[in-house]
């Protein structure tokens, strides 16, 4: 599975159970538009780190980098 698909399946499955996945978009804001909160970033961020085995530095841990898909992707995609 790629990375977008995997990432997409655990904000699913996590942060949307029951949602229509088609609702999840590459440009859906997901910390601007409150689908997560800062546990729920958190819980991401870990999530990230340990399926893609990379680390991100604290200042990745915010909305410049992980408010999209997209934007999560890119950075996971970066580290690797």
């Amino acid at each position: 599975m790629d990375t977008k698909a995997v990432v997409k399946q655990f904000i699913m499955r996590e942060f949307l159970p029951g949602e229509n996945p088609d609702e999840l978009t590459d440009t859906t804001p997901l910390i601007t538009g409150g689908i997560l909160d800062s546990l729920a970033t958190i819980k991401l961020i870990a999530f990230l780190e340990d399926t893609f085995r990379v680390t991100f530095k604290a200042h990745e841990a915010d909305a410049d980098h992980l408010n999209t898909l997209s934007d999560i992707v890119t950075l996971v995609d970066s580290k690797r």
